[in-house]
């Protein structure tokens, strides 16, 4: 079976039948980014980093019952919460935080890094708080801001930089 077979997947699915369970939409959740980053700083100086979003509003879950029920009547669920939440105002935030490791961290890791399918070690590699992000409008060109987006991993800011990740490479 697959889960047996792919024991990197553990961590997933660790997740998918914990207590944590199905979102009550996109506000609820945080988000983890899978990839390693290298930050390079003014100096060129460089470490490695992962990204991390903590949602604000705290976790809050569907029961199995609910999710059934708004995937049949309201598909869109996660979407028009969001939207609506901006609307009236409850503009949802998410504290941006990153973890660190040094080069020489890197090359002495009981493990590979930049494998995605593992996570640093919080006690190791504490979560250092960065800023906030917030929602604080929707769109007013829903084509022109979200159709046309293109998410290209490719395309990054200046001091942050591919890493050795082979799947970050790959895209």
């Amino acid at each position: 079976d697959f889960w047996s077979l792919r024991p990197e997947s553990l961590h997933q699915v660790s997740f998918l039948f914990s207590d944590r369970g199905i979102p009550d939409g996109h506000r609820h959740m945080n988000g983890y980014g899978s990839h390693t980053f290298k930050l390079v700083n003014a100096n060129g100086d460089c470490v490695y980093c992962k990204f991390h979003f903590k949602t604000d509003q705290g976790i809050k879950n569907l029961s199995v019952e609910e999710a059934e029920k708004l995937a049949s009547t309201n598909p869109d669920y996660s979407i028009s919460d969001l939207f609506n939440a901006i609307s009236n105002g409850n503009f949802p935030s998410w504290t941006f935080y990153i973890q660190v490791m040094t080069f020489e961290q890197a090359e002495r890791f009981q493990f590979n890094p930049f494998d995605l399918t593992k996570v640093w070690p919080h006690k190791d590699y504490p979560l250092i708080p960065v800023g906030k992000i917030v929602l604080n409008r929707n769109p007013s060109n829903y084509f022109a801001e979200v159709e046309q987006m293109a998410f290209d991993p490719s395309n990054m800011p200046r001091g942050i930089e591919p890493s050795p990740d082979k799947m970050l490479q790959g895209r």
